[in-house]
């Protein structure tokens, strides 16, 4: 699985495309169900990269911060398969309290694949949950989902 560049849309949603390979598959030559969190995964990691927050800067500070996932709804609608290209949509939805909220959907053409809610906590390096990182939280503002 490797994606291309992605870029941010005039309403803050991210595009990234992700081209799915036979190790991505069941024995069917469908995506396994457990491979769209990894898609999901570089979408939203690709995604803050582009709006300027990178897991590196996070875990390169005096008090060293990064994600888990606390929250994850997947709605599975179609079927992918082996060379199928989607195109893993992320949006950043906002921090509520210790909660960071994004939105993500795998579409194939124009046909939704997938569709998830994810809710992410920051956490410090010995994982114990912590607020966001202001600066973050500030800097993400402005790339709050314009539906």
């Amino acid at each position: 699985m490797t994606g291309t560049s992605g870029r941010i849309d005039e309403r803050n949603q991210h595009w990234l495309q992700v081209r799915v390979y036979y190790e991505d598959t069941d024995f069917t030559g469908m995506v396994y169900h457990a491979n769209y969190l990894r898609f999901f995964e570089r979408g939203r990691s690709d995604f803050l990269r582009d709006a300027g927050v990178s897991h590196q800067s996070l875990l390169q500070r005096p008090d060293p911060a990064a994600f888990t996932l606390t929250n994850v709804n997947v709605d599975f609608r179609k079927a992918a398969k082996v060379d199928d290209l989607l195109e893993i949509r992320s949006r950043y939805i906002g921090v509520q309290g210790a909660r960071i909220i994004f939105q993500q959907t795998a579409f194939r053409g124009d046909e939704v694949v997938a569709e998830a809610d994810i809710t992410a906590v920051m956490i410090h390096s010995d994982g114990r949950p912590r607020r966001p990182v202001p600066e973050m939280v500030e800097h993400l503002k402005s790339f709050i989902f314009a539906a």
